[in-house]
């Protein structure tokens, strides 16, 4: 008996864990902005390929206790505040400048997945006037990146780059998330480039995960390994 409930246990937890892993962080704005107009941002926490998204209070651990962060073409960086809706948080700024604009979010789970800490990032860019976004402009440690943001059209080529600690990160696993269901899993390569061709016109989510091996504590928990998972949310017409 003691076996058996052993047994249930590791499923249960190895159940909860890929529940974790196949939920992400992911955020909707539009491409392109204005000078002077209010720019709406919304972060949304589940899987986006089903139209899953998450109540705010079933986020896992803290993940709703984000930082949105913003860097403009001056290379600031500051914070937009955000309130909660049903599903999502929203939040808002005002380009007072043409140029490229990056919003962020680089939250770590305060809840551990057995010894595996949960690190969760999202980036998406914004035009004003036609300076294109560098990924230089994104800080967080994982990252993802689309030069094209402005020219992402149906059945053309879309290049998507991919970054850990500022360097390419190669031989990672890439999901491209599309706006009719379907999905598509990729590997970067030797650059820490993956390219695929949109079928369908709307919103695209990609993201990249990774898995650190590290040991350390977190929250005064030990961990053995740290998981990221990051997303980069963009429009193609």
């Amino acid at each position: 008996m003691k076996n058996i409930k052993i047994m249930m246990l590791i499923f249960l937890l190895s159940f909860v864990s890929n529940s974790i892993f196949a939920h992400a962080l992911w955020i909707e704005t539009k491409s392109t902005g204005n000078v002077g107009q209010k720019q709406v941002v919304k972060v949304f926490y589940g899987e986006f390929v089903s139209n899953e998204r998450d109540s705010v209070d079933k986020w896992y651990s803290d993940v709703n206790e984000f930082s949105l962060w913003l860097v403009g073409p001056d290379q600031k960086k500051t914070q937009i505040a955000v309130v909660p809706g049903v599903n999502f948080f929203e939040g808002a700024f005002t380009p007072v400048q043409s140029g490229a604009y990056t919003v962020m979010v680089s939250h770590e789970a305060k809840e551990l997945g057995g010894l595996t800490k949960y690190h969760f990032l999202s980036s998406a860019n914004i035009v004003v006037g036609k300076v294109l976004p560098t990924a230089t402009q994104n800080t967080n440690v994982l990252k993802l990146h689309v030069d094209a943001v402005l020219t992402a059209k149906v059945n053309k080529m879309v290049q998507v780059k991919s970054f850990l600690n500022d360097q390419v990160a190669k031989g990672k696993t890439v999901a491209v998330f599309t706006p009719s269901g379907w999905s598509k899993e990729l590997k970067t390569n030797d650059y820490g480039v993956v390219e695929f061709e949109p079928l369908w016109a709307g919103r695209y989510v990609i993201e990249i995960s990774d898995m650190d091996k590290t040991a350390g504590k977190h929250h005064g928990k030990d961990f053995n390994a740290t998981w990221r998972g990051a997303t980069y949310s963009f429009e193609v017409k």
